[in-house]
């Protein structure tokens, strides 16, 4: 089968060759696995963050991708949920062990065993993966291979966020970076809160001009003060300072969450800069959000499906995911990028 792979870690943009094209054997599925013929995988900032060693893999080379759409062509003998013919898709969670107290609850995202798709394990930059039945979900008829692929990732971790964020129906949420991710919130928090007002604060022009083509209210950069103040606000950036600027945005007892696996920029004198009355005080709080839960990715596809969500794409051939992956490096970004395989 034909792969791209990551055998180290790399500087970009500088490195615009960080994944390598290879003939690979197609994988074997286990008892309990299904092996999936891949048709598309989304490209995600996490790549950004295993290429550069934020997140590093646990072997080399890895497959990178972690939202995969694909159908079933095999199965183990163990295999009694999924059948072959089935369209499924594959998120960040490649396993979990299913019996500690966090699994038990339904946040198998907090597995002390918790392995990731494309990290610690293949994933979908190939024509072929594999993966325990109980990681792969079937994919609503009313998405293509291409529209679906987002969901598994930018939608389901973003819809835990907006989960997390504790917002009401009518209250302000801020959207802090606007990508892949947030644009689907914008599109989940427009169905699930019609009465709240939406403030995007993104970089580029480009991004904030997308968001308001989606019925944002308002849109401005990091730094500019929005008309009225945030009672929730979801940071997707992958550095600190929108962070440090949000939270000064935030009403009182308003809460920020932090939607990300790793930040590029560990600014050790940013972070010792925070002030405890321009940031925390009158009960604002911070909280991260951890990967992705099984029942994220089962309770969004559901949501997805009624809204409907449809994301913003770009599509490439497998062979050109390093003009994908630079290209998102370089924030030449409009909705989600998608690998066709």
């Amino acid at each position: 089968m034909r792969a791209m792979t990551l055998n180290g870690v790399c500087r970009l943009p500088g490195d615009k060759k960080p994944l390598s094209f290879l003939e690979l054997p197609v994988p074997v599925p286990n008892d309990d696995e299904v092996l999936i013929k891949v048709s598309a995988c989304g490209v995600c900032h996490t790549e950004l963050d295993e290429i550069e060693g934020r997140t590093p893999p646990s072997l080399y080379p890895i497959i990178p991708g972690h939202q995969i759409i694909g159908n079933i062509v095999q199965t183990g003998k163990n295999v009694t949920r999924l059948h072959i013919g089935d369209r499924v898709g594959i998120g960040w969670i490649f396993s979990a062990c299913g019996e500690c107290s966090f699994c038990i609850k339904g946040d198998d995202n907090l597995c002390e065993k918790f392995k990731a798709t494309g990290r610690d394990a293949h994933g979908g930059y190939a024509e072929y993966t594999k993966i325990n039945e109980r990681f792969a979900f079937k994919i609503p008829d009313i998405f293509t291979d291409s529209e679906a692929a987002p969901l598994l990732c930018a939608g389901a971790i973003g819809y835990r966020s907006l989960r997390l964020a504790n917002l009401q129906d009518g209250e302000n949420l801020g959207l802090i970076g606007f990508g892949a991710s947030a644009h689907l919130v914008l599109k989940m928090a427009q169905f699930k809160y019609p009465n709240s007002k939406i403030f995007v604060f993104a970089r580029s022009h480009g991004e904030r001009a997308f968001a308001m083509e989606l019925g944002a209210f308002w849109a401005g950069d990091i730094e500019s003060e929005p008309p009225e103040r945030l009672n929730s606000a979801i940071d997707t950036t992958p550095v600190w300072k929108p962070i440090m600027e949000g939270m000064k945005r935030l009403e009182k007892g308003g809460r920020m969450v932090i939607n990300a696996i790793r930040k590029e920029d560990i600014d050790r004198d940013m972070l010792l800069s925070l002030d405890y009355v321009e940031h925390l005080w009158l009960e604002k709080e911070m909280k991260s959000v951890a990967n992705v839960a099984s029942n994220d990715i089962v309770e969004f596809l559901e949501l997805a499906s009624a809204i409907p969500i449809k994301p913003e794409i770009q599509e490439y051939d497998l062979q050109d995911a390093n003009t994908a992956i630079v290209e998102l490096k370089e924030r030449k970004i409009r909705g989600a990028k998608v690998l066709k395989i």
